[in-house]
């Protein structure tokens, strides 16, 4: 596949751009042919920008030329359509906003654009993000690259499709309650949520407030942490090389956060990837987290802010998807005296999770609970025991989304041809250092998922 530069690492390309043998116009040309001939199998973008991404390409084509190009100048990025791109659609998933046109940028989408990105089309995801696999009333449901017959997790779906089908380069989603790592756990990515608050989306979509982050999808994390450099404005030159070998680091390992049922291929291929770490001189301790109270707080309060937000829409002309209709139903019915008690629980419970880090630096647990299942049926028994359709596919995501701390996943291996990973969270504020040890795991475990997409799609 390296002979294709669109499945190229993001600082491979760039630096062909630098030295004239590959040109910005010819790759976004590739990666619209690439979107023509998946898309109909995956239905990861709602909407392809051929004509914004040729003069992105010749911009940095020029730039290049003139000695100027930013640090994205002519890589192809997909953008979820829960950020608005100026003169273009923001459907949010919905019938309500299908023809929207955004009379502006959206912070992160604001600064991709300086940074010389090449913006390749919108990518699906769930009504208003409100599902963790992306499926809406606008057209067929988000399929997974390496099983089209399966889902791509949610809501950033449509992203994690898009680069795991080497349609573009990286991709731009958002982590409200495991938006970004659940697809990037189940299309075999590398999916960072950054530390709440860390980046800012000035004039975009507003969900899922008390929780959410702006982050990448990328197929290495090397190219996560460019991506990251660029949306939180840091200084990007120090970010684009490699990270130093890190220093040893205490890991608590969670195999079963919550008691919670796990396949068990899934789960040992967690446990043998934290093993790798230990092997690399990390200090690994099993350990039993105390992570339970997350539901009583991140269901009232993303409830509250759809009813208030959007709570019109129940009256409105335009048809809802069953499960946005339902949760704003349930927000007319929220009891004021839940709601601020998940208000005050708030508080306690990022302070509670955040105690783990006075014994550990990192926190290991699987990404999800299962691979990616067919799709439209989430699965009801795990392991033998029941579980809650809501969440039972993917419980280890929302934890960290309620605490605010930074969590990254990564693929680990394969079960019947599918990706599973594992997930690391770190302190607030250390998302460098954070991908520095999962770097460090990627090299150890040198997993290369993309060799294994299904043939339906095909490698250009």
């Amino acid at each position: 596949m390296d002979d294709g530069p669109l499945w190229w690492p993001l600082q491979r390309l760039v630096d062909a751009y630098r030295d004239g043998s590959l040109s910005p116009v010819e790759i976004s040309e590739l990666a619209q042919a690439r979107i023509a001939a998946v898309n109909p199998t995956l239905h990861a973008y709602v909407l392809p920008t051929p004509e914004l991404a040729r003069r992105q390409a010749a911009a940095a084509e020029k730039d290049y030329r003139n000695g100027s190009a930013g640090p994205l100048a002519g890589v192809p990025v997909s953008i979820k359509d829960a950020f608005h791109v100026e003169g273009h659609v923001t459907t949010l998933g919905s019938l309500a906003h299908a023809d929207d046109v955004a009379r502006h940028d959206s912070g992160a989408v604001r600064r991709l654009r300086q940074a010389g990105a090449v913006i390749v089309g919108k990518t699906n995801v769930s009504e208003f993000c409100q599902s963790a696999t992306t499926d809406n009333l606008l057209g067929p449901d988000t399929a997974n690259p390496f099983d089209p017959s399966r889902t791509a997790g949610g809501s950033s779906g449509g992203a994690a499709a898009a680069v795991a089908s080497g349609t573009c380069t990286v991709g731009l989603g958002s982590d409200g309650g495991g938006s970004i790592r659940i697809p990037a756990s189940f299309c075999g990515l590398v999916g960072l949520k950054p530390t709440f608050g860390a980046i800012d989306d000035s004039g975009g979509f507003r969900a899922f407030s008390p929780f959410i982050s702006v982050g990448p999808l990328a197929r290495c994390i090397a190219d996560a942490r460019l991506l990251l450099a660029v949306l939180s404005v840091e200084q990007v030159r120090t970010a684009v090389t490699s990270s130093p070998r890190p220093s040893p680091r205490r890991v608590a390992w969670c195999a079963k956060p919550e008691g919670r049922p796990i396949d068990t291929d899934v789960g040992d291929l967690a446990a043998t990837a934290v093993k790798h770490l230990a092997a690399c001189g990390h200090d690994v301790t099993p350990v039993e987290l105390n992570l339970a109270g997350w539901e009583e707080i991140f269901g009232p309060l993303v409830l509250a802010e759809e009813g208030e937000r959007r709570g019109h829409l129940l009256r409105g002309r335009h048809q809802l998807t069953w499960y946005h209709e339902r949760s704003l139903m349930a927000a007319e019915q929220l009891d004021p005296r839940v709601l601020t008690r998940a208000r005050t629980d708030l508080e306690e419970y990022r302070k509670r999770v955040d105690r783990y880090f006075n014994d550990y630096d990192v926190i290991a647990t699987p990404a999800t609970a299962t691979t990616a299942f067919q799709l439209g049926c989430r699965p009801e028994i795990i392991a033998g025991e029941r579980v809650a359709r809501l969440w039972g596919a993917f419980p280890f995501a929302v934890p960290f989304n309620v605490s605010g701390h930074p969590a990254v996943v990564l693929p680990v291996g394969f079960v019947d041809g599918l990706p599973a990973a594992v997930q690391l969270v770190g302190r607030y504020g250390a998302d460098t250092s954070l991908l520095s040890l999962a770097e460090q795991l990627e090299a150890e475990l040198d997993v290369r998922p993309f060799a294994r997409l299904s043939p339906r799609l095909g490698i250009p």
